[in-house]
């Protein structure tokens, strides 16, 4: 049924929306509750990118399978470029095998179709919970809410964590715990590339004590798997607002639904969808880190009209108690520290009081 949009106040009760937008869809509404229609103003801005016809963006592909061959140099190349002119880049030929891929997806998928009473039994306003599931961006902040529902998996240790998971469906551990196994040791060598890539190691020099460590704190590091529904909506809001990723790096797994746009060159671009590619993109603290070298970059999800999107964000980072630093070997008199340090307890106390949207955490944390 088509859904349209709603100028009466019927149903404006925060309850029904803290349900999701599933649930909404399930129930049979069919305008928008006034609770996510954007202002015109902002709502102008993605008709006017729709309606456009913008060509899609085409981000650098990384051949994963070269980083292991005589090219090594070239692709760290392309990865340097890739990090600090788009913040994005598209990773093909990677190892994780199709069935793992696509058994991801359709599970996830599968997740959303259970009952509003199965779904339910995971939400939680805990933010630090190993298995949450929700709705909007920041439900608790939110002033205009978005048009997705998700479930937030705490990864790791899975031994700690995988008996939180949902039950159902009865294959959704299983899966999503292969998943989080193969795409962790996939996040693991690409940030041993972007170490490399950053000049803190390489072929002439051997991996530092720092570099070292990083790599063991990144084995042992956390990681949170979002997957995520948008259901489909005309073009009165967003699946996602303007926003960063905390971590070093986000994984995007998506289905064949496009939705997915970056800012460039203060544009808003499509990001075309590659069959059994991973979407890889820069956050807060890798830019922290690197000092600015790399930077995170801005970007949003619009609602196909038409068709539910599903995608999988894996995020990742050091230990959720390590402090993260620019690099000393980063830091000189022509390119001084940036950045203050900071955790994820600094980030759940920004969002409990902030809407963590843009790049405003990343902006409260620069000295420069």
């Amino acid at each position: 049924m088509a859904i349209t949009t709603d100028e009466t106040k019927a149903n404006d009760d925060d309850q029904v929306y803290q349900k999701g937008v599933k649930n909404l869809c399930e129930n049979g509404v069919t305008k928008v509750p006034k609770k996510y229609i954007l202002p015109e103003f902002d709502r102008a801005d993605i008709v006017l990118q729709v309606d456009l016809t913008m060509p899609n963006l085409k981000l650098p592909v990384i051949d994963f399978s070269e980083l292991r061959g005589p090219n090594r140099s070239e692709v760290l190349k392309s990865l340097t470029s890739a990090c600090e002119k788009y913040g994005f880049f598209q990773v093909v030929n990677h190892g994780i095998p199709n069935n793992v891929i696509s058994s991801m997806i359709d599970v996830s998928a599968r997740f959303f179709e259970l009952p509003i009473e199965v779904r339910s039994k995971y939400m939680s306003s805990d933010l630090t919970a190993p298995v949450r599931y929700g709705t909007s961006f920041n439900q608790n902040k939110d002033r205009v809410f978005c048009w997705r529902d998700f479930l937030k998996l705490v990864c790791h240790p899975s031994q700690d964590v995988l008996v939180h998971w949902p039950s159902y469906p009865t294959d959704m551990r299983r899966l999503a715990v292969t998943y989080a196994k193969e795409i962790k040791n996939l996040f693991v060598m690409l940030m041993e590339a972007i170490l490399e890539s950053l000049g803190l190691w390489g072929a002439t020099m051997n991996k530092t004590e720092e570099v070292g460590k990083l790599i063991k704190q990144f084995q042992d590091g956390s990681q949170q798997m979002v997957v995520n529904c948008y259901p489909p909506e005309p073009h009165l809001t967003l699946g996602m607002p303007p926003h960063s990723d905390y971590g070093f790096l986000t994984l995007l797994l998506q289905d064949d639904v496009e939705g997915l746009q970056i800012q460039y060159k203060e544009k808003w671009v499509a990001v075309q969808p590659l069959a059994s590619s991973f979407v890889v993109n820069v956050g807060d603290h890798l830019e922290i880190f690197s000092n600015g070298k790399y930077r995170s970059v801005l970007h949003r999800v619009l609602v196909n009209p038409a068709k539910s999107r599903i995608s999988v964000a894996s995020l990742h980072s050091l230990p959720f108690n390590s402090m993260v630093s620019p690099s000393p070997s980063l830091i000189n008199k022509a390119n001084p520290r940036r950045y203050k340090d900071t955790d994820f307890a600094c980030f759940l106390e920004y969002i409990s009081s902030f809407e963590p949207k843009r790049k405003n955490f990343l902006e409260s944390r620069k000295l420069l």
